[in-house]
């Protein structure tokens, strides 16, 4: 190549030839391509030394002619990327006065950015929420990919029913009948990409119904507080007690739907009592009301088996959802919304100009591997592991940190854990083990109710922690309560 003093006149306003060498050599990757992508490779390479800046505006290029040579390519090819980048706007020319980089792009675009919530690499992390990834099943998963390849007919790759896949609804109904005791009728399952679509969904239809506010659990889910403000209504928080939700606070908030963890309220750990579940669904009836359970880990319940679902009481006052997320891995977006009758054809609608209708292929996965009896095979392998972290984390406390009490049922991914008050208070608490890279949330962060006391009460996930790990981790957590400073 020969030197970009002679190949790229400069002006007043240009970088000096110099400066500009590095941006003529980037394009010799693409003389490499094949013949035929090579005018493509071209425009490619050029687009890009523009747009990261290594061609600035205002720098005149080299001509058609000069280029072609340096890069051992013909004229035409050189030509032709000219014209197309002209006409794009990248270049600008005129008639005898050469080509130049034009002013239409700015700044370069940023780099990628991964905003998934991850914790930032904590020595320890018992953030709640998230199950243990490592368990997904990826050989079973595989299979099941291939063989819903293999069998799906083409034309069901066209619009799906915006409900989902008759085959994965029938597949969920059934299941949720069998563990949940729900009941299901297939043509009331609208497949979702979780529990906050399904709740976004329900928002825009209850706002649409002239409902301006929902009741929610507190302490609870700060996520049902946000996806309801996006459809427009106020969350209303509502408190409990030792049985469940307080329906006094519900009848007197004035509200007709309210969203609730009934088989293990989240974050607190307690199942509703009979008689709360009850009270709850006569509220619904005497105001013609709503209650959304949110079922999101229902199916893990280590000392018996799980108290079936509210919405088996009364499937047409309760709007009941959950999703595979505890199951199988919150990055699949799949989940389920089984919906009053009243409700269904608003909740489809709206479904249907929300997305047009969940994947094909991801729905038809799923309605295989639970055909063939995998994901029940999945629940009862992570039964068995989140049993032995839940066990391994109450005995590590014990150790540890001895006169914490666990509460709440033998259950889900999480416990609440309310320490002696030697270790408190909270705040001297938190920053003692924060300061030791140790992860943990209060329980404090789920409510809009100060608390009483200095009682350090946290929510400990479990499920993503390993037994081992899990007692490193709270060893660590006593050791750093240890070495802070006296008073």
């Amino acid at each position: 190549m020969t030197s970009s003093g002679t190949n790229a006149r400069t002006g007043p306003d240009t970088p000096s030839a110099a400066g500009r060498s590095g941006a003529w050599e980037t394009l010799l990757p693409a003389v490499s391509a094949p013949p035929r992508a090579r005018g493509r490779a071209l425009q490619a390479a050029l687009r890009d030394a523009v747009r990261s800046g290594r061609l600035a505006p205002g720098t005149r290029l080299p001509s058609s002619r000069e280029l072609a040579a340096d890069l051992g390519v013909s004229r035409g090819l050189v030509t032709e990327a000219y014209e197309q980048l002209t006409a794009e706007g990248y270049l600008r020319s005129g008639r005898g006065a050469g080509t130049w980089v034009g002013g239409a792009v700015r700044a370069a675009l940023p780099g990628v950015r991964d905003l998934a919530p991850r914790s930032p690499g904590a020595v320890a992390d018992f953030l709640p929420g998230t199950p243990d990834l490592s368990l997904f099943p990826r050989a079973a998963w595989s299979a099941a990919e291939r063989g819903v390849l293999a069998e799906l007919p083409h034309h069901a790759l066209g619009y799906p029913d915006p409900r989902g896949l008759p085959r994965l609804r029938t597949a969920l109904a059934e299941l949720l009948t069998r563990r949940r005791g729900v009941v299901a009728d297939p043509e009331r399952v609208v497949v979702v990409s979780g529990v906050a679509q399904a709740t976004t969904l329900l928002g825009f239809v209850l706002h649409a119904r002239g409902m301006r506010a929902v009741g929610v659990e507190d302490p609870g889910s700060p996520e049902h507080e946000t996806l309801y403000a996006s459809a427009g209504l106020d969350a209303v928080p509502l408190p409990l007690d030792d049985e469940g939700l307080d329906t006094g606070a519900l009848r007197a908030s004035g509200v007709r739907a309210v969203v609730t963890t009934p088989a293990h309220q989240f974050p607190t750990g307690i199942a509703y009592s009979a008689r709360r579940r009850a009270e709850l669904l006569d509220w619904a009836r005497a105001v013609d009301g709503l209650v959304v359970e949110d079922d999101y880990d229902g199916d893990f319940r280590y000392d018996r088996a799980p108290v079936g679902a509210l919405q088996g009481l009364d499937p047409e006052r309760v709007a009941y959802t959950g999703s595979v997320s505890k199951s199988l891995a919150p990055g699949l977006r799949l989940g389920w919304l089984l919906v009053p009758a009243s409700m269904a054809e608003e909740v489809v609608e709206r479904k249907r100009t929300m997305d047009l209708g969940h994947p094909v292929i991801d729905q038809a996965l799923l309605a295989r591997f639970v055909e063939r009896g995998d994901y029940d095979r999945q629940l009862r392998r992570c039964r068995r592991e989140y049993r032995l972290r839940r066990d391994a984390l109450v005995a590590a406390l014990a150790e540890h940190l001895p006169g914490t009490v666990v509460s709440g049922i033998a259950a889900g991914l999480h416990v609440i854990a309310a320490l002696p008050a030697r270790y408190g208070p909270p705040e001297r608490f938190l920053a003692s083990v924060g300061a030791a890279g140790i992860a943990v949330r209060a329980l404090s962060s789920y409510t809009r109710t100060p608390p009483s006391d200095d009682v350090v009460r946290l929510v400990l996930g479990y499920a993503h922690v390993s037994p081992a790990r899990i007692r490193e981790g709270v060893g660590a957590m006593a050791a750093a309560i240890a070495a802070r400073p006296a008073g």
